[in-house]
């Protein structure tokens, strides 16, 4: 998952970065308001962590123009403790959640988790299919109950591809949301990660959807 970070905090930003990456996370980051903007208006994000007291352009003005083009990816803002309103304007303007500084770390990645399984539609940290089961919370993935070791870019394009697992998704797609804006972006590598899942996790998990992408598939129930 792919995930803007846009605080004016230089030692924060760089925390939540650090923070985010350590959780699995693919992070950009922007310092004022302008930049953000600009990030979150031209890059697939997943999730968004804005603070409201940016410089250029207030955090509230970003979200309001995020929303107005078109661009619904969920927005946690960060807000000052004792300013009510700030909230209030931060909801009406479209963000998803709130955090009051100071915080902890934690309390952002469990609200940054949630808001990624609301947008897919998963009530839990769990996602199954058949045998397989993924645990985003804890970075894990199990077979039949068995723990499967996984390179954390394996991890990403299955989760990912379970996050999504009711469509295809296209190699483009899936390099947008597990490379920041600065990686070499190549799709081929794609394919390899997805030739290794067959290998590690089930052979027929993940369906190649010719000249469209990837998609999950359900496994077959058994008749009774």
């Amino acid at each position: 998952m792919r995930v803007l970070v846009v605080e004016d905090d230089t030692d924060l930003n760089r925390q939540l970065v650090t923070a985010l990456k350590e959780a699995g996370y693919t992070v950009d980051s922007a310092t004022d308001g302008e930049e953000g903007h600009f990030l979150g208006d031209t890059e697939p994000y997943d999730v968004v962590v804005l603070d409201i007291g940016l410089p250029q352009l207030d955090g509230i003005s970003v979200l309001e123009q995020w929303r107005r083009a078109g661009r619904t990816m969920p927005v946690l803002i960060l807000t000052a403790r004792d300013r009510w309103s700030d909230k209030v304007a931060g909801i009406d303007a479209g963000a998803d959640d709130y955090v009051a500084k100071p915080f902890h770390i934690e309390e952002v990645l469990a609200r940054v988790r949630a808001l990624v399984r609301r947008a897919a539609g998963h009530a839990s940290n769990e996602i199954e299919c058949g045998s397989v089961r993924l645990d985003s919370r804890a970075g894990r993935v199990t077979v039949d109950g068995n723990p499967v070791k996984l390179t954390s870019h394996e991890f990403k394009v299955l989760e990912y591809l379970m996050h999504h697992r009711d469509r295809v998704v296209s190699r483009t797609e899936l390099v947008e949301h597990l490379y920041d804006q600065d990686f070499d972006r190549d799709s081929n590598t794609i394919e390899v990660f997805v030739g290794r899942l067959r290998k590690k996790v089930a052979p027929d998990l993940i369906e190649t959807v010719r000249g469209l992408g990837y998609r999950i598939v359900e496994p077959a129930k058994n008749a009774d």
